[in-house]
């Protein structure tokens, strides 16, 4: 069995999948299977994981593509994950070579591992999409628009004076199969992106009684820039909001369908 599962939720586009392979294959810990968790149908990403050589088990999963169904595509592979530990990432997002080693490295039951990302501009993008070797740090720091550059350190120590975090980003996480199947997974009644991937999961995790790790400067990413295509979260936060009221740290419709 394998130390962890990646699980990469993809939609459409493969150019940036193709560069997140590479990350992983540069891993500094290689002991894990990845599934591809495809939220549609798109047959240039099938043919391309079909015509890869992968070092490692790879699951490709997929449905129909009605909009947006990320939350249900998160539960099919949890359920075909056969590693203990789960690491959760976006297909935009590269990966620095010690990411898989630092969330194995605080891996533990009842315990929510969260990592931060850099948020690159378009021209280093660009760069990095045409297979230009780059070394990223020095560059997010010379190229205007790249967000959250403090985020770039890693910092072999930073566990000394851990910077902490408020809240889990959904495309850098970690958790035991263990605890998510406890809570049935993700809640599939949240329909639209934001709140039901992190903030809902947050939530229910932790009042199931798991605590949020700070993996910021250690377990690092780099998310490639796009377009944001939505903004309003409204109608999930209230959503939220009732579950909470409520008290509902168990989803009805998640892994397992009980509505």
């Amino acid at each position: 069995m394998n130390k962890a599962c990646i699980i990469i939720s993809v939609y459409k586009n493969v150019d940036n999948l193709k560069i997140i392979i590479q990350s992983l294959k540069k891993q500094t810990e290689q002991d894990f299977e990845v599934i591809i968790s495809e939220d549609g149908e798109d047959e240039a990403m099938a043919a391309f994981i079909r015509s890869c050589s992968f070092p490692w088990h790879v699951s490709h999963l997929t449905q129909p593509d009605m909009g947006w169904g990320k939350n249900r595509m998160l539960n099919k592979a949890i359920s075909v994950a056969t590693a203990p530990w789960l690491i959760f990432i976006d297909g935009d997002c590269v990966l620095h070579p010690k990411f898989v080693e630092e969330h194995l490295r605080y891996s533990a039951q009842g315990r929510i591992l969260a990592g931060k990302r850099v948020k690159l501009n378009l021209q280093l993008s660009q760069q990095i999409l045409a297979g230009n070797n780059i070394c990223l740090l020095p560059y997010i720091f010379r190229k205007r628009g790249c967000q959250l550059v403090e985020e770039g350190f890693y910092l072999h120590i930073a566990h000394l004076w851990r910077r902490k975090v408020r809240h889990l980003t959904g495309s850098n996480m970690s958790m035991s199969k263990v605890d998510i199947v406890a809570i049935n997974g993700f809640d599939e009644n949240y329909t639209l992106p934001a709140i039901g991937e992190d903030y809902d999961i947050e939530w229910r995790l932790q009042m199931n009684g798991c605590k949020i790790v700070s993996l910021r400067n250690l377990a690092i990413q780099y998310h490639l820039f796009h377009k944001e295509n939505w903004t309003d979260d409204t109608v999930n936060m209230d959503y939220f909001r009732t579950i909470q009221q409520k008290h509902l740290i168990i989803c009805k419709n998640g892994i397992t369908k009980n509505q």
